[in-house]
């Protein structure tokens, strides 16, 4: 049985009056993911702003990209 399955088994064989906590629980889990993708994504920004590269800016169409990737457009 997989791990969900038996998440999904003790789920079903709790209380009605418990399912709201529960709730709130997974709730504040997937507002922690939501946070650290926000924070990895500051990151990603910050890295690029403070990289020396000069050539940093420098931009292809999208037409070039696909020609140096090989795919037809």
């Amino acid at each position: 049985m997989s791990e969900r399955e038996q998440a999904k088994q003790i789920i079903d064989q709790l209380p009605e009056y418990k399912i709201g906590n529960l709730l709130l629980f997974l709730k504040g889990i997937q507002f922690d993911d939501d946070i650290e993708d926000d924070l990895y994504c500051q990151k990603l920004y910050e890295d690029y702003l403070n990289n020396p590269d000069p050539d940093k800016h420098e931009t292809i169409t999208l037409e070039e990209l696909a020609a140096q990737e090989g795919i037809v457009l």
